[in-house]
Formats: structure tokens, C-alpha cells, sequence
């Protein structure tokens, strides 16, 4: 599991380096500043989970139960916010209306946040 968690991370942490670095360079004539600042969100959320799942791959204080729920909630909750970020910041480039999705961002926020909340009472459920 430990491999799966950091492969994980390096896939996000490389895309979140290629997609940052095409929201600064290949969108901003393509696109609004502020959307830009919205893309540039994803791509920083993305980037710190994708450091979370590199540093978690290495830790043994939770169990690989609890692991492997932390990873699902983390990886899911990525796609769903920092994807449809994505989606819904370049929504003028297409002629797919991209707003509908737009639900699918804080569902990915709360999934963010459980398996944070879940790293958070396992460590301390462990040191007591």
C-alpha cells in the first residue's frame, strides 16, 4: 500500500507541476486573470496532497486499514476538487458547460478535509 500511496503522490505532484506551469504560461491569454487565479487553486491543492501522500507512504503510526481509507479519501477528494477546478476555470475555452460539475468541488473539499481529520485522530489515538 505504502507503494501505491507515494506513486500516487509523484503522479499529482509531476501533474500539478505541468498544470501549473500550463496555467501560467499556455492560459493566461486564453483566459481571465481571475480564472487563472482559480486554476492556479487547484493546482496548489493538488500539489499539498500530493506532498501529504509523500510524506503519509512513509509514516507507521496508523494502520494499514486506516491507511488505506486516508489514501482512497485523499485521492478522491483531489480528482473531485482540484479536477473540477480545472474543468469549471477553463470553462470558456469549451462548449461544454462545465458549471454543472461545480457540486463535485466542495464534496472533493469535505473528502480533503475527512482524510485529514482521520491522519489527525489516528496519530493521536496511537501516541495515548
Amino acid at each position: 500500500m505504502n507503494k501505491t500511496i507515494f506513486s500516487t503522490g509523484i503522479i499529482f505532484g509531476v501533474l500539478a507541476v505541468m498544470l501549473g506551469a500550463f496555467g501560467a504560461h499556455g492560459l493566461e491569454s486564453l483566459i481571465e486573470a481571475d480564472a487563472i487565479g482559480t486554476f492556479e487553486t487547484g493546482v496548489r491543492y493538488q500539489m499539498y496532497h500530493a506532498f501529504l501522500l509523500l510524506i503519509f507512504a512513509n509514516t507507521g503510526f496508523i494502520d494499514e486499514r486506516d491507511k488505506k481509507t486516508v489514501f482512497y479519501l485523499i485521492t478522491l477528494g483531489v480528482i473531485l476538487f482540484s479536477f473540477s477546478i480545472y474543468l469549471l476555470a477553463t470553462n470558456d475555452l469549451t462548449g461544454i458547460d462545465f458549471k454543472k460539475i461545480a457540486v463535485l468541488t466542495p464534496v472533493g473539499g469535505v473528502l480533503l478535509i475527512s482524510g485529514w481529520i482521520l491522519i489527525g485522530i489516528r496519530s493521536f489515538k496511537k501516541r495515548n
